[in-house]
């Protein structure tokens, strides 16, 4: 049975101590951008930067390197031709999100074996975009399948169930979530939240105005920062769903299409108003 979501659930927003450093609210590592695809890794990374991450690390095509220092010089950068280094890094990440814009040629699919290989006990993977299709042509197996979020759209999903989209009720979902054992996001008008807890969910807000490249690549990073900083890890999934929605609602109030650029220009905005509403 889907639960709704309601603006309750924005109370997993927790107010910051006085006293804080950037070591506080969590390290994440955001994996994607092909030569192909920069602007999804650069969306990713945005948001994960703008919804509070104390250190954002973009691992991806080294060509991206220029436009991601110029949208965003808060995140540090690593060349993914440098397994070595991307390695290292992933070691020291909370949270680990990868796909938008990753590509699905061989080298990106080594990077996900190894990301999905080396998974901590203590670290959470969001799992988006690219790396689902991977996931669907060559099936991988998750240690810590709990703490993996899968983020698909409906014909990605597709892809990773072997449902057809027109097939896709909320028994065939669930039958496939349990049998994976990871949490998904199924993104549509609705977006569905199923979680390895064995508790499932829909997100009532959205509209046809989220329907633009990039959207995905947002909602990946948000999820991956929410997870991040908040303790209650199930709730700072659905935090970040229903946020994402929120402010897109918003903004389709005034605009026939929401950039996802726009959209998170605006989360630090509404993460401090609820914040001061809840706490």
């Amino acid at each position: 049975m889907l639960t709704a979501l309601d603006e309750t659930i924005l109370s997993t927003i927790a107010r910051r101590p006085i006293i804080s450093h950037k070591g506080n609210f969590g390290r994440v590592c955001c994996i994607g951008g092909n030569l192909k695809y920069g602007g999804a890794i650069i969306l990713a990374t945005e948001a994960c930067v703008y919804s509070g991450t104390g250190l954002t690390t973009t691992i991806c095509d080294k060509e991206n390197r220029p436009a991601i220092h110029a949208r965003t010089p808060e995140a540090m950068i690593v060349d993914w031709q440098n397994l070595v280094e991307v390695d290292r890094v992933c070691q020291t990440a909370d949270v680990i999100v990868i796909g938008p814009g990753l590509g699905d040629d061989p080298q990106c699919r080594t990077i996900l074996q190894q990301v999905i290989q080396n998974q901590k006990e203590n670290q959470w993977l969001v799992i988006d975009g690219s790396a689902l299709s991977i996931m669907a042509e060559f099936p991988m197996d998750f240690q810590y399948p709990e703490k993996v979020v899968l983020t698909p759209h409906q014909m990605e999903w597709q892809r990773v169930s072997q449902i057809a989209i027109k097939d896709q009720t909320f028994e065939k979902n669930l039958a496939v979530q349990q049998k994976l054992q990871t949490n998904v996001v199924l993104k549509s008008h609705q977006t569905q939240i199923y979680l390895a807890n064995q508790t499932q969910f829909i997100n009532p807000l959205g509209n046809p105005g989220m329907a633009t490249g990039g959207m995905g690549d947002s909602l990946a990073g948000m999820i991956g920062s929410f997870l991040a900083q908040f303790m209650d890890k199930e709730k700072a999934i659905l935090a970040a769903v229903y946020l994402h929605s929120f402010i897109a609602d918003k903004i389709a109030q005034e605009s026939y299409v929401v950039l996802p650029s726009q959209l998170i220009q605006k989360i630090p905005y509404w993460m401090d108003y609820f914040v001061k509403a809840y706490h």
